[in-house]
């Protein structure tokens, strides 16, 4: 297959894919059809590596009002309704509503999935069911689960035996929720436990850090130095760490030298922080978000994430990337043209990185033939007006397709 035309990642001048056997063969201008091979003309439209979702709750996915709506807006009255929710939760009900989930998101040129699965469950139906459907939609999603413990490690009972259960079972990643443990000492104990469960299981870590306003909250420090410490290092990452927006910047400035010298990577979610947080401020209000521009200027891994679609802690969501980076773009006030054109690697190339895709991401001959083609030239454009993704293609076949519609006055 031969497909011409395209600009990849904002390039200046236009390239040919050769895809042979589920991987890319050859990546040129002006490649000449060899016999009988199928040809697509994009006619230079933007190609770009798969979007990544590196932060979700599928098993939490579409629940919104179940059994009632969080009519706070906060944090801790969503995790109250999932807690009722999950009194009702059956295999069938979470492969139902994944299954829907994921449909969103291969239209919107996702092929990578990191999902967060509640394991504060005696009967751990979540992750039964989510083991199954990583299996069940392999071909067309790679989905990484994360043990999250929501309801905490050392504050839930049999918490820990839980967390390690669900490791064995088969997940990917060991989760914490340090902010919501009883007790600054629970925090840190819950830390080490997951850090140690890492290790002894050559699993991932993936921590809900200080998602809380409070600025005492402060579980980011002992995951840097437990990361540098067992040398896990940018196998860890820190989703939300949301604190460090109240965090004073003489302790920032501290902070960051072990956040560099850990390697870690960070999640930022900014549809659902932005919602979450500051929520018993008057005025000023905090923006809700991570210190995202001061981290990449720090050289620190960063990436976007949804986190929620339509449940108990955001009542919207589309599984549209594009949204993510829309928002986060202006609640970080990074609406510079090259911040915005290059805004596609929070999606793509930066989350690769903390899911560890390794070589088996990224559009390079020898790789595999897996990419999407959106309706723009290049991403400023993109993000601008909302491109279709014309295309995803994984590993040589396409998932998705979309037809672009058409807008005009009528004056």
């Amino acid at each position: 297959m031969l497909y011409r035309n395209l600009y990849i990642e904002n390039a200046e001048a236009a390239s040919d894919i050769r895809v042979l056997d589920g991987k890319f063969a050859e990546i040129a201008p002006h490649l000449d059809p060899m016999e009988g091979e199928e040809v697509v003309d994009f006619g230079g439209k933007l190609a770009l590596p798969p979007f990544i979702e590196s932060h979700v709750h599928l098993d939490t996915c579409l629940t919104a009002g179940e059994p009632k709506w969080n009519m706070s807006g906060t944090l801790f009255e969503g995790i109250e309704t999932w807690a009722l929710r999950k009194e009702t939760l059956s295999k069938k009900d979470v492969h139902d509503r994944v299954n829907k989930a994921v449909r969103l998101y291969a239209a919107n040129g996702i092929q990578h999935i990191r999902t967060h699965v509640d394991v504060t469950d005696p009967k751990l139906i979540a992750m039964e069911a989510m083991i199954e459907l990583r299996e069940e939609l392999k071909d067309v999603m790679n989905i990484q689960i994360v043990a999250f413990p929501q309801e905490g490690i050392e504050s839930y009972p049999n918490g820990r035996q839980l967390m390690e259960d669900a490791v064995k079972m088969g997940a990917d990643c060991v989760g914490a929720i340090p902010h919501f443990e009883f007790t600054r000492e629970y925090s840190v104990s819950s830390l080490n436990y997951a850090m140690e469960l890492a290790e002894k299981y050559g699993r991932l870590v993936d921590v809900h850090c200080d998602e809380i306003d409070d600025e005492a909250s402060r579980g980011l420090e002992t995951l840097a130095a437990r990361a540098l410490e067992s040398g896990l290092t940018d196998r860890v990452t820190a989703s939300h760490t949301t604190a460090m927006h109240s965090y004073n910047n003489a302790y920032v400035q501290r902070l960051m030298r072990l956040l560099k010298m850990s390697g870690i990577n960070f999640v930022s979610n900014p549809l659902v922080n932005t919602h979450l947080q500051g929520r018993i401020d008057t005025y000023p209000k905090r923006r809700g978000i991570t210190r995202v521009k001061e981290l990449r200027e720090a050289g620190i891994n960063v990436s976007f994430g949804h986190d929620d679609i339509f449940d108990p802690w955001y009542p919207m969501g589309t599984g549209s990337m594009r949204d993510v980076v829309f928002m986060g773009l202006h609640v970080c006030q990074m609406m510079g043209y090259e911040e915005i054109r290059s805004s596609y690697n929070f999606i793509s190339n930066n989350a690769a990185r903390t899911l560890h895709l390794g070589d088996s991401y990224g559009i390079e001959a020898g790789r595999p033939a897996s990419f999407i083609v959106l309706d723009a030239k290049d991403y400023y454009d993109a993000l601008n007006t909302n491109a279709p993704v014309l295309a995803s293609i994984k590993n040589g076949r396409k998932i998705a397709e979309s037809v672009p519609g058409t807008k005009k006055a009528l004056f």
